[in-house]
């Protein structure tokens, strides 16, 4: 009986760590396919491919041929062909004249049955009424658009729109539909029909595009997310939402060369192919971030190109913050976006594909989170974060983490656009940013220049240039060498490196800036950023500490009867400009305590001095 119980256990045992891995494999062994790739080594003679084309088109009776006017330049040609046929080319002569030949995998929209009605979205005509409340735009539709809401776009906005970054959206293509009529585009590509005229004939790469950069604040319609971004069509996907690998690896290299910041690829499936790996590797190294669609398979693995190395697999949420029912999960994914579900779908423009008329639509799938997070990184590059990893490590860090989550449904946390830029923001100066201190400070007031700024200015120059002649007077009696460790005492003690003071770096604390611009006297108000003198930091006390130390010392010994002279020199100076000393107010009393002071400072640098030339 125990042996039974055992045996048993262990089939179950067996049964569900093979159930396991068959699952977690996914769509990597669903690959479909009904052409092959042939991608011929470079060093390899112009003859020889061509010889080796014609052998494998009489044997097979194919035509091999090149993909597109691009593949050309890889020598990547495609024919014909099923599993049977891979395995024959793959153990011939050929394959030693190929560096791969592999399935040209289909990868297809993945899709589900996610059209809204159309009565549950008015259209909206072109109006001026729609009011905007808390940043929030004008477009009438916004208030519809939950999925923005979600990501707290607006607080994104704030700080960035996206101005100068491209998108490139391989997909289905994309119309210019109405709301799109003021977004900014750059030249794509249409890989499936090989021709530079790029028209969407699905509505799945309109409504996509939608998501990323549908123009906003124009009193009509919906809104996009990085609205100001350009965007790049790349149509790899026919009417039917299908496309093949081959397209999909040229359309990233295409990206790549023309100037896209971003890539999004709302398309999916299984297999995985060199060639695609190889064109992402390449798009990365030149500094392209690359955002996919999990897929809505509810599989424990995202399908590829998400599960790429160096590609953002993206799973979806609902309008409730919970995983979608059909979001795949688990290896890939690397955040999580809005998708939508039937309690609420993601509204954009775009074409009806039975009509190609402008619709409002609302859809639903990974296929609508991807585009979520294309559109954060394009305003997190806007905001001065350019490398696709750090992209990546300001998306994660910025997420809404989630707890318990052991099947990795979330990846690092649902998507925060407002934490992510303010994020990404951090230490970076706009001209914005630059102009504004300008302005608040007054440096564009030509008042500040007489009445502030010179004014302001004198009396550290006045503390600089009377520690030289308190220097050049004991030089005279006592004669020494100047060197670089008293004029360092003598800037040290009389005014710092004053003009640091003022500098202002966005998000960062402005004390290292005035304690790097601060004499010695000021460091006892630097935190405080106050203008009166700590007694004890504005007196002989540290320079008498200094030549304690240093005195001894062939070269710290001038350190110290520079700083001294230099304190001297600015208590000097602040006694007649600005006597204001903690607990002394600023009347006689903080003037004689500052004159009695610079006078110690100036009668122990000149027995320190004495000292020297007595000893030489």
């Amino acid at each position: 009986m125990r042996r039974v119980l055992l045996v048993c256990l262990f089939v179950i045992g067996l049964s569900a760590a093979v159930f396991s891995f068959l699952t977690f494999q996914g769509l990597a062994a669903k690959g479909e396919f009904d052409t092959i790739l042939l991608d011929f080594r470079e060093d390899i003679p112009r003859e020889v491919v061509e010889k080796d084309l014609q052998a494998i088109a009489q044997k097979y009776n194919v035509t091999p041929q090149l993909d597109n006017k691009f593949s050309a330049a890889d020598n990547v040609y495609i024919i014909k062909g099923d599993k049977k046929r891979l395995k024959q080319l793959q153990k011939s002569e050929i394959a030693k004249a190929t560096e791969f030949i592999e399935p040209n995998y289909i990868y297809k929209i993945p899709k589900l049955g996610e059209i809204a009605p159309l009565a549950e979205f008015e259209q909206p005509g072109d109006t001026k009424t729609a009011s905007s409340s808390l940043g929030e735009p004008n477009d009438p539709m916004y208030s519809k658009q939950w999925h923005l809401h979600n990501i707290g776009v607006v607080g994104a906005w704030k700080q960035t729109k996206g101005s100068g970054i491209t998108v490139a959206v391989i997909d289905t293509g994309i119309t210019r539909v109405r709301d799109l009529a003021e977004t900014k585009f750059v030249k794509g590509y249409d890989f499936v029909s090989d021709r530079e005229e790029v028209k969407d004939d699905n509505g799945h790469g309109t409504h996509v595009a939608g998501t990323i950069a549908q123009a906003t604040n124009n009193y009509y319609g919906v809104a996009g997310i990085a609205y100001e971004a350009s965007l790049m069509p790349l149509k790899v996907l026919n009417e039917y939402g299908g496309g093949t690998v081959a397209d999909i690896a040229a359309a990233i290299k295409f990206a790549a060369d023309n100037g896209a910041n971003v890539i999004n690829m709302s398309l999916g499936g299984g297999g995985e192919s060199r060639l695609m790996k190889e064109a992402i590797e390449y798009a990365h190294a030149k500094g392209v971030v690359i955002v996919a669609a999990a897929g809505n398979e509810s599989q424990n693995s995202a399908a590829y190109p998400a599960r790429y190395p160096h590609v953002i697999g993206v799973s979806a949420l609902g309008p409730d913050g919970e995983k979608a029912p059909y979001s795949n999960f688990g290896a890939g994914v690397d955040i999580s976006a809005p998708g939508g579900s039937d309690a609420g779908k993601v509204l954009q423009q775009t074409i009806d594909p039975e009509t190609g008329d402008a619709v409002f639509l609302g859809l639903q799938g990974t296929s609508m989170a991807a585009p979520h997070v294309a559109g954060v990184a394009a305003l997190i590059q806007a905001a001065g974060v350019k490398q696709p990893d750090d992209v990546l490590k300001v998306l994660k860090a910025s997420a809404r983490s989630v707890q318990d989550d052991g099947l990795n449904y979330y990846g690092a946390g649902q998507l925060n656009a407002e934490a992510a830029v303010t994020r990404a923001a951090q230490g970076q100066i706009s001209f914005q940013d630059f102009f504004r201190w300008l302005r608040d400070n007054g440096y564009l007031n030509p008042r500040f220049w007489i009445d502030g700024g010179a004014v302001a200015l004198l009396p550290k120059i006045l503390m600089v240039l009377g520690s030289y002649l308190l220097a050049w007077f004991l030089r005279v009696y006592f004669p020494f060498a100047w060197n670089w460790t008293l004029a360092t005492g003598l800037i040290a003690g009389s005014s710092g490196l004053f003009f640091l003071k003022p500098i202002y770096i966005f998000d960062l604390p402005q004390w290292p800036f005035r304690l790097l611009g601060s004499s010695i006297p000021e460091l006892g108000n630097t935190l405080q950023g106050t203008d009166a003198f700590n007694p004890f930091f504005a007196s002989v006390l540290i320079p008498l500490g200094l030549m304690a130390l240093l005195l001894g010392h062939p070269q710290g010994k001038w350190f110290a009867i520079g700083t001294s002279l230099g304190v001297a020199a600015c208590l000097g100076v602040s006694a007649v400009l600005d006597p204001a000393v903690w607990g002394l107010g600023s009347g006689i009393a903080a003037r004689i305590f500052l004159i009695v002071n610079a006078v110690l400072c100036f009668g122990l640098a000149r027995l320190a001095v004495k000292d020297e030339k007595q000893a030489a």
